[in-house]
């Protein structure tokens, strides 16, 4: 879809629909609304005396011919009360019309946000953009799919230039964003460890990224038993990927972006409930985020240098899938018991963690649809996260929260150490039912040493389950905008 802006007066510019953002309460014979009003022969002010629109948040009212205006259609979206509308708001306001206004073949529409500014049509972009994505891409009926074409932001005309950066930035994140959920919502016959290389291949041959991919040999090399470990159920070789920002501008930070690739997810000789099974394709979230963020760190270029690491592996049972009681050494050295194999994501991550530290970063955060206990603790509507540096994972809080996505902190005290403790190893990669997710957090802090580093736990945030007026069912790519954010904030 196209996205432009434009500066002259709203109701001068032609389109097929023109949607107008409307506070609750908003006063019907004055400003913006009351021009619209007045223009449309009392309709507006109609529909509210009569109770059919007020302005509450998801209320929409459609209206077929809305008088002296270019637009042939009006659509009045309800914003809910000012005190309570943000960003966000705008993101999922221009995501549910640009939903709604697809099915009824609408082919360019005009948007105009209660909010006026950069920031304001940057979340606009990103919410139509996000919205038009659907996981229906191996259908193969001959139905003739209506698009939307155009979008076209309604601007002041002394901010048209601001308002064209945020165009740019919106589409950029969006579209990563979208990459992520592209892939995320492939399935694993066709998404394995290697062919998700190579689709950083492409990243980073289209954007000016540099690309390592370490095989199962260099793994070796490097000591990495405790992904191997995992790996060696499959017939699918296991594939370190490494993605390479460089700030323009010398720069002595590095943030590493490290996000959990497991292919497939069968928990191994551990093995799932069959039920729902078919979903644990989604368990390279963390990974295809990280490579989404990359890709648009690239586009954005901060003034920090970024690595991005996907440990990419499938967890199967098979004869020589490792057991429950074995004991694998990771690339730092230390001894880990594997008490359940279905507690994977957190043993490939030990070793990206470490590689991370030789790589030279200096702050890491790494993301993974790690535990299910997440989703009892939080829902699906925040992201967990732990640290050992409170002043970055204030950062990733507060990144999130400029990004419209929703993180709440866990703690990691000293006293969840004893849950991992191993008689017969340095420690054991399950801590039982309680706290499960402080504990696997605890467990990856046990490879990260000193360095500042924070865990973002997507399980319960990285599917949508349901179809949402401004989201469609299947992946979500929560913190991709978050990741951006931190990044840029980190220079």
């Amino acid at each position: 879809m196209q996205v432009k802006t434009d500066g002259r007066k709203f109701y001068e510019i032609e389109c097929d629909a023109l949607v107008v953002g409307v506070y609750e309460g908003d006063a019907v014979h004055s400003g913006v609304l009351g021009e619209i009003d007045r223009r449309s022969g009392g309709v507006v002010s109609s529909l509210v005396e009569t109770g059919e629109f007020i302005g509450k948040s998801g209320e929409t009212a459609w209206i077929h011919s809305p008088g002296d205006l270019r637009a042939r259609r009006l659509l009045l979206a309800g914003a809910g009360k000012q005190a309570d509308f943000t960003q966000d708001s705008v993101r999922r306001m221009a995501g549910a019309a640009a939903r709604l206004l697809r099915g009824k073949k609408v082919r360019s529409f005009a948007f105009m946000s209660p909010i006026a500014g950069g920031d304001s049509a940057q979340a606009a972009v990103e919410g139509a953009l996000l919205a038009l994505f659907e996981p229906d891409k191996y259908h193969t009926n001959d139905r003739t799919e209506s698009r939307l074409e155009e979008m076209t932001l309604v601007a002041d005309s002394g901010d048209i230039e601001n308002v064209e950066r945020a165009i740019s930035r919106g589409r950029i994140i969006a579209e990563s964003a979208n990459f992520a959920r592209d892939i995320i919502n492939e399935p694993s016959n066709i998404l394995t460890p290697s062919e998700l290389a190579r689709r950083a291949g492409e990243i980073a041959e289209q954007y000016g990224l540099a690309l390592d991919v370490l095989d199962e040999a260099r793994m070796k090399d490097l000591g990495m038993g405790s992904l191997l470990g995992v790996a060696q159920g499959s017939n699918e070789p296991p594939r370190l990927i490494v993605l390479r920002y460089t700030a323009p501008i010398a720069s002595g930070e590095t943030v590493a972006i490290v996000g959990k690739g497991v292919t497939f997810d069968t928990g191994g000789i551990s093995i799932k409930p069959a039920e729902g099974m078919e979903k644990m394709k989604y368990d390279m979230a963390g990974g295809a985020t990280t490579l989404a963020a990359l890709r648009a760190v690239a586009q954005l270029r901060p003034s920090v240098n970024v690595i991005g690491i996907v440990p990419a592996v499938e967890n199967m049972p098979g004869g020589r899938a490792q057991r429950p009681g074995d004991v694998v050494r990771s690339m730092a050295g230390k001894t880990i018991e594997v008490i359940n194999t279905d507690a994977e994501g957190r043993l490939i991550l030990a070793d990206a963690l470490t590689y991370a530290r030789q790589q030279g970063a200096t702050r890491i955060v790494d993301l993974a649809t790690l535990t299910g206990a997440v989703s009892i603790a939080l829902g699906d509507v925040y992201v967990a996260v732990m640290g050992n540096d409170q002043a970055w994972v204030d950062a990733v809080i507060a990144a999130g929260r400029r990004a419209g996505e929703k993180i709440w902190q866990l703690p990691l005290d000293r006293e969840y150490r004893e849950q991992i403790k191993s008689e017969i190893a340095d420690i054991k990669n399950v801590g039982g039912r309680k706290a499960g997710t402080i504990t696997a957090g605890y467990f990856l802090r046990e490879f990260v040493e000193d360095t500042p580093w924070a865990h973002l736990d997507i399980a319960g945030t990285a599917w949508n389950d349901s179809t949402k007026p401004h989201l469609s069912v299947g992946p979500t790519a929560v913190c991709v905008r978050t990741l951006v954010q931190l990044v840029e904030g980190a220079g």
